[in-house]
């Protein structure tokens, strides 16, 4: 059956009006992948090399043993980031007479071909034909790539298990990745234990004691059959319907949000489109990482200064508006003729976007908070700079997204995802980078720097207080192009 499934797939590939343009983009896509496949195999073979001049004092085998549990946490950490689910493929077969455990074989299989799991073979076999082999015999070296294999197997069906639980909870995938990121601090920042020590506790313990490695093929095949259940038990879409509507309230319940009427409401519906669509989802989660971008310059000495902390906090608070609102109203495409003849005002729509990148720049600006450890001065830029996103960014933002005609479809992933992407994209990021420092650099020039935070505020302040004026002036542009709006996003 998984052959008739797999013929189908290639069936459907070439009979696809878009077939032309699919394989550019898989040809291209293709040379990527192989050329980071030759750097990745000259890096294995080079790997004990490096491995020396990064521990010194360490014995290779000691270090490379050390490594690997590095290596799957990230490999787990970017899966649940970039690796595909591959469910919609087998929708069509929901309504034949086809057995739920012949579908659930094909979606396993199919997730194997992922090329998330031949990175660490390529990485990883050229070192121990290299050296474990040498060093301890060639069952040894089995020991470990069996060790491989059944860890690569455990991360893909784990990472697709959290990312199916997710789709009915955003809150998973969060939870999931704050804890691995909270394994990686508790090591590298506040030193509560070793991952090398853990990793070495075992690997090390593969080389006098082989059988160990089935350990690693245990777990893979526990993930699976995990993996297999739960797909076997919520196949069928109606199934997961009725449980996510018995499950979860309606999103204009929201206490925050239902004070503030028709407005709440269409923020909240946005906030449901934000976590609960691979590609805009991972806006939200990029603006999470770059929290970090504070400890790469304020514990640099060299870029310490506060022209470089107004363009961090700038980014660290307004990431999102930036990631997020550069494909506004692109995120609608699907449903936008609908907002058309819809009964919702316009400006109500509008008013709804500058309240939720309010709501969710504050919450970057809670994260940032901690960063007054290097100074007071630090959180008041980092204030200003918030100011800013909210009063002019949004406003540049909605600006430029009248002038956006690239619809987004949202059931695609968001790795390799360059659709919505045009010229508009890069004309945008100018006055958004640009913008503060023809305000702010006149006054670092002349030495006034505090002036020109002064006028960054004030300015900031003026475009908050005048929302109401913006409304208007966007809501009139949008009027005028609202037609060329809906034909680009109709183009599919």
């Amino acid at each position: 059956m998984t052959l008739t499934f797999l013929r189908h797939e290639l069936k459907a590939f070439w009979r696809s009006k878009n077939t032309g343009k699919s394989i550019a983009v898989r040809i291209v896509m293709g040379l990527l992948i192989l050329y980071l496949f030759v750097n990745v195999l000259i890096l294995g073979f080079f790997l004990d090399k490096l491995l020396e001049r990064m521990f010194p004092h360490d014995d290779v085998v000691i270090s490379f043993c050390g490594i690997l549990l590095f290596y799957f946490l990230f490999d787990l950490f970017t899966r649940l980031q970039l690796q595909e689910l591959p469910t919609l493929r087998v929708q069509p077969y929901l309504q034949l007479p086809v057995k739920r455990n012949a579908l659930v074989r094909y979606l396993a299989f199919t997730s194997l071909l992922s090329v998330f799991n031949l990175w660490p073979f390529v990485l990883f076999v050229p070192f121990i034909i290299k050296i474990i082999t040498t060093d301890s015999g060639s069952i040894v070296a089995l020991a470990f790539v069996v060790s491989l294999a059944g860890l690569t197997v455990f991360n893909n069906y784990f990472a697709l298990y959290l990312k199916r639980k997710a789709n009915l909870n955003g809150w998973i995938f969060l939870i999931a990745a704050g804890v691995i990121i909270l394994i990686g601090l508790s090591d590298f920042l506040w030193h509560l234990f070793s991952i090398r020590k853990f990793s070495y506790l075992f690997f090390g313990n593969v080389i006098t004691h082989p059988a160990l490695a089935i350990a690693p093929l245990l777990l893979g095949a526990v993930m699976y059959y995990l993996n297999f259940s739960y797909l076997k038990d919520n196949l069928y879409l109606e199934e997961l319907g009725s449980r996510k509507v018995a499950k979860y309230k309606s999103s204009t319940e929201y206490p925050l949000l239902s004070r503030f009427g028709s407005v709440g409401d269409l923020v909240a519906n946005e906030i449901k489109l934000v976590f609960r669509n691979k590609r805009s989802r991972s806006a939200f989660i990029m603006g999470l990482f770059i929290m970090f971008y504070g400890l790469i310059f304020y514990t640099n000495p060299q870029m310490n200064g506060e022209n470089y902390k107004v363009f961090v906090s700038m980014f660290m608070t307004g990431i999102f508006i930036i990631n997020y609102g550069q494909f506004m109203y692109s995120w609608q495409a699907s449903h936008f003729d609908g907002l058309l003849v819809s009964k919702v005002k316009f400006s109500d729509f509008l008013k709804a976007k500058y309240l939720m990148f309010t709501i969710i720049s504050t919450f970057f600006l809670l994260l940032t908070t901690p960063y007054a450890y290097f100074g007071w001065k630090t959180l008041l830029i980092e204030v200003i700079m918030y100011l800013w996103n909210i009063g002019v960014n949004t406003t540049l933002v909605l600006f430029f997204a009248n002038r956006n005609y690239k619809r987004i479809d949202l059931s695609k992933g968001a790795a390799f995802n360059w659709e919505g992407m045009s010229g508009n994209q890069w004309v945008l990021s100018i006055p958004l980078l640009v913008a503060p420092y023809v305000i702010y650099g006149p006054f670092a020039i002349l030495h006034h720097n505090d002036a020109g935070l002064a006028m960054l505020a004030l300015v900031s302040l003026i475009f908050i207080f005048m929302r109401g004026f913006w409304i208007k002036k966007l809501e009139a542009d949008f009027y005028n192009k609202r037609y060329t709006i809906a034909e680009g996003f109709r183009n599919k």
